[in-house]
């Protein structure tokens, strides 16, 4: 995953976003930036924001969540150790969170897969926070947009996006890997014109640069 103070993950409940280290103001830059860059996909997200034991005012508190409103976001709860914090949270309405915080920060991990079995025809987007597992093709004018792994069980000739909250770990699988265009997080790269695969292949983020291998049983 690319460097990053500011962490966004899919949960079961919606959105997990982790303000790590550094000045306020340049998070929120960071956090503005990544959400508009992403507008349609975080788009009626309900947040669990977690600030460790950053001193958050009221005024602080709903300078964050007028940025999520502009994502069309909703600032549910707040994860923190700090009184303060726990205390403007309370000022605006907001849950505070589980009280066990190691099981919160291990949830995030955890996000729920999406099974789709058709074909994507021309048109067609599908977005999730999750993995998107697909047992058909994708047509090229179809999209695929996931905050987790994409898996086809078929022909990818259109557009995919793994990782698409920034993870440039995640990786995009098909039987046929021809997109129109590949993103996986921050990265991305196009089929060579007039070849067309003839066995599976991975696509993953390496050295800083999209990788395509054989998907496969490794000796």
């Amino acid at each position: 995953m690319a460097s990053s103070e500011v962490n966004i993950k899919g949960t079961r409940e919606g959105l997990l976003i982790t303000l790590g280290e550094g000045e306020l103001s340049d998070l929120l830059e960071e956090l503005k930036r990544r959400l508009e860059g992403a507008a349609s996909f975080f788009k009626g997200g309900r947040v669990t924001l977690e600030v460790g034991n950053r001193e958050l005012s009221v005024e602080e508190m709903e300078r964050i969540r007028d940025i999520l409103a502009g994502s069309g976001l909703s600032l549910e709860a707040v994860l923190s150790d700090a009184m303060s914090t726990k205390l403007a949270s309370q000022v605006l309405g907001l849950e505070p969170g589980l009280t066990d915080r190691k099981t919160v920060l291990e949830g995030a991990e955890i996000s729920q897969g999406l099974l789709i079995h058709r074909t994507l025809r021309s048109g067609q987007v599908i977005r999730h926070h999750g993995h998107v597992v697909i047992i058909g093709d994708v047509n090229p004018g179809a999209e695929v947009i996931a905050g987790g792994d994409i898996i086809i069980w078929g022909k990818l000739r259109g557009t995919a996006h793994a990782g698409a909250m920034g993870d440039d770990s995640r990786i995009v699988c098909a039987l046929s890997l021809s997109p129109t265009q590949l993103r996986i997080g921050n990265y991305i790269a196009r089929s060579p014109e007039g070849v067309e695969p003839t066995n599976p292949e991975v696509a993953s983020v390496q050295e800083g640069r999209i990788v395509v291998e054989p998907w496969g049983v490794k000796d």
